[in-house]
């Protein structure tokens, strides 16, 4: 017996799993679609994102799929999710440097910003995103066996 007999999931715990992912969006998009604060709206519009990347845990919520599958298939996502903003925030400043001339008069007086790659939130990202690369090959493991 070479391979491992790694714990599996049962059917009470898969479907657990699947009714948990599929709620967490439900409730995103009742935050959403409320009518009484903009802070909750808010915050649901940022949960529909995350309950959006959730949803590519679905296939795996199945009876006797492996344990340790799903914290590898959240740290991918996760990673995709960071690698996207990181592109999308260059992008953005890419476009803004190629098509955006800055007025000549300004008749607002604004204190002059750092450029992006120095703002906290794109370094934050970045190390999120390196410390997900470690984390996605590390629960790898060995496919070569």
């Amino acid at each position: 017996m070479s391979g491992g007999s790694g714990s599996k999931l049962s059917k009470d715990v898969a479907l657990r799993l699947e009714y948990s992912i599929i709620g967490f969006g439900i409730v995103a998009l009742i935050m959403i679609f409320q009518p009484f604060s903009l802070t909750i709206f808010s915050i649901g519009c940022g949960l529909v994102v995350v309950a959006a990347l959730i949803n590519n845990l679905l296939p795996l919520a199945v009876a006797g799929a492996p344990v340790r599958i799903i914290p590898f298939a959240t740290a991918v996502v996760a990673l995709i999710l960071c690698t996207a903003l990181l592109v999308a925030i260059a992008a953005a400043h890419l476009y803004g440097l190629a098509f955006l001339k800055a007025p000549a008069v300004s008749l607002v007086r604004r204190a002059a910003s750092a450029p992006f790659y120095q703002q906290p939130l794109v370094w934050g990202l970045a190390v999120i995103d390196i410390i997900l690369w470690f984390a996605v090959f590390r629960l790898r493991g060995d496919k070569g066996e």
